[in-house]
């Protein structure tokens, strides 16, 4: 008992200085740091880090690829193109643009992870918004629109989202079996995060405004050669993803394969520096991924893995309902508390030590994952990143405080996981 406290008092201390980030000190030296401590007070091994390393590398890596592929789409102007698109499409109605505006971030949130869309996005519509001149009531909105549909609909392939990755690797599920448990959860989370956000700003969303006033999208184009060929490397992206089940081949792999042909594309054209690009990946993420997770995996050998595994035990002897809605609600609550990524492990592990049938275990995985996918938005450090969102949005001269992000958080959250958990209930009673 005295090890669980010891591993849990380092877990709380890691976490506080990842989040708070004290004199500047970044979130990889911090996870490194409380994996190191681990190791000294022999909470963790040798062992251990391997255990680590085997479930971590390949979603590490992958998350290191696609951002770099997102930084080079932003670079040649895809994004801010697809954007001033879906203004013009709206026509001068602001409730459609809303609508659409969330539609693109559904999309970019997809096929370049969640912090794809929340990071890059984000200062597109803030910029394209400010532009429209609308007051500071009308901006917020769509702010928090691309931040929360980044996370809420980061659930329909491997690659959408870090959390994603790890479970799908820990528990062997190929990309098309993902997909194919994920796709109707997801578009019942896209339709019931529209609906919400839409019915919480209502009031605030302007219904008019001047479409004259978005620039011409192909103006968005810093280079049309690259621009036609980055459309190819998206197909060349996604034909990687659903054969990566069949040739065995891990996504990372494919990701940073086509990352490495667009890096030397740019350098044949002398668009951009490659070395820009690479040194704007967040390599800081590779160290946190391993010192943090190391952090949680001693926690969870010193006895939190078989607690939480007796809760869902209770959850999966309810009966399917039960244990999709509850594992859903428990994974959102520790993910709001402790970060989603140390929640995703830990849930992983107690899973395995469930005892029941097959479709009710696949269940609790996806739930798992819908859990630590929704659940984050409730609390400033559910993940990564909202952190590094806020931070994104205070350059830019948006403050949004602790207690107003809780409020819309937890409002705004709660429904839309249920309706999510709802969407894998009828998937898994129907497959």
């Amino acid at each position: 008992m005295f090890d669980f406290w010891i591993a849990l008092l380092l877990f709380i201390v890691t976490l506080f200085f990842v989040i708070v980030q004290p004199r500047n000190i970044g979130i990889g030296w911090s996870a490194c740091a409380g994996a190191a401590i681990a190791f000294l007070l022999g909470i963790v091994n040798m062992e251990d880090f391997k255990s680590v390393v085997g479930i971590t590398w390949n979603a590490t890596l992958a998350f290191i690829g696609i951002i770099m592929i997102s930084i080079i789409l932003d670079e040649i102007g895809v994004f801010e193109w697809s954007a001033r698109h879906m203004a013009k499409l709206a026509r001068g109605h602001g409730i459609r643009m809303y609508i659409y505006i969330c539609l693109l971030g559904a999309v970019v949130a997809a096929f370049f992870a969640n912090d794809g869309a929340a990071l890059i996005l984000t200062p597109i519509v803030l910029a394209m918004v400010r532009n429209l001149n609308f007051k500071e009531k009308m901006i917020f909105p769509f702010i928090i629109a691309s931040g929360f549909i980044a996370d809420m609909t980061s659930l329909p392939f491997v690659i959408s989202n870090l959390v994603n990755i790890v479970a799908a690797d820990y528990f062997s599920i190929g990309f098309a079996e993902y997909a194919l448990h994920m796709i109707i959860p997801n578009l019942f989370s896209l339709l019931a995060t529209i609906i919400i956000l839409l019915w919480y700003f209502k009031k605030a969303i302007p219904r008019t405004y001047d479409a004259t006033q978005i620039s011409e999208p192909k103006d968005a184009i810093r280079h049309q050669s690259l621009f036609k060929q980055s459309w190819w490397m998206s197909l060349l992206l996604l034909i990687g993803y659903f054969s990566s089940e069949w040739t065995g081949i891990p996504v990372s792999f494919i990701v940073l394969a086509v990352a490495f042909i667009m890096l030397v594309q740019m350098k044949m054209y002398r668009f951009s520096s490659p070395t820009k690009v690479i040194k704007m990946a967040p390599w800081n993420i590779v160290f946190f991924s391993i010192g943090m997770y190391l952090v949680v995996y001693g926690l969870g050998s010193a006895g939190m893995t078989h607690g939480v595994a007796t809760w869902i035990q209770w959850l999966a002897d309810q009966g399917l309902f039960v244990a999709t809605i509850g594992m859903g609600f428990l994974s959102a609550i520790l993910s709001a508390i402790m970060n989603n990524l140390p929640t995703v492990m830990i849930q992983s592990l107690a899973i395995q030590e469930v005892n029941t049938t097959p479709v009710i275990r696949d269940t609790l995985i996806y739930a798992n994952v819908i859990g630590s996918d929704l659940g984050p938005k409730m609390t400033p450090i559910g993940s990564l990143a909202t952190l590094v969102w806020l931070h994104v949005l205070s350059l830019k001269g948006i403050q949004i405080s602790w207690i107003r992000y809780i409020k819309i958080g937890f409002i705004c959250t709660i429904p839309i996981l249920l309706v999510t958990l709802l969407g894998l209930y009828i998937t898994m009673k129907l497959f």
